[in-house]
């Protein structure tokens, strides 16, 4: 189906809509974290490649693109989903129920804490370059 010398995509077998397409790097990763940054742009590309050709193919509306890491993750090998979508084609939004924050605390509390966790592996990342 598509192929370069990083990346292949092939249909899912068991599809939530006909088109439903897998891009996995060839390399070993389990997970999207562990991708190195160096292959990121190359492979978020041919998501990018991989949406705009799905939609076209299938005549769709547009694409949900979802990636599992490590729950729900039924193999241990880091795969792109690329789902067709159509304007009342049954799925809502995201696959699970959603909440909102209990209050103005917790989100604030949670925004800070992934704020910091991202700066602490920002900055980690860059003494690992020097």
């Amino acid at each position: 189906m598509f192929e370069d010398a990083d990346s292949l995509a092939f249909l899912d077998h068991r599809p939530v809509f006909p088109g439903h397409v897998l891009l996995i790097p060839k390399a070993h990763v389990e997970t999207l974290p562990e991708l190195p940054i160096s292959q990121g742009g190359a492979f978020l590309g041919n998501v990018q490649l991989l949406c705009a050709s799905v939609e076209e193919a299938m005549n769709a509306q547009g694409t949900f693109v979802g990636v599992n890491n490590k729950v729900s993750q039924s193999v241990p090998h880091l795969h792109v989903h690329i789902v067709p979508r159509r304007r009342g084609d049954g799925l809502r939004g995201f696959f699970w129920p959603r909440r909102r924050y209990q209050n103005d605390v917790e989100l604030s509390e949670t925004r800070d804490r992934i704020s910091q966790a991202a700066i602490r592996r920002a900055e980690a990342s860059v003494k690992r370059k020097t």
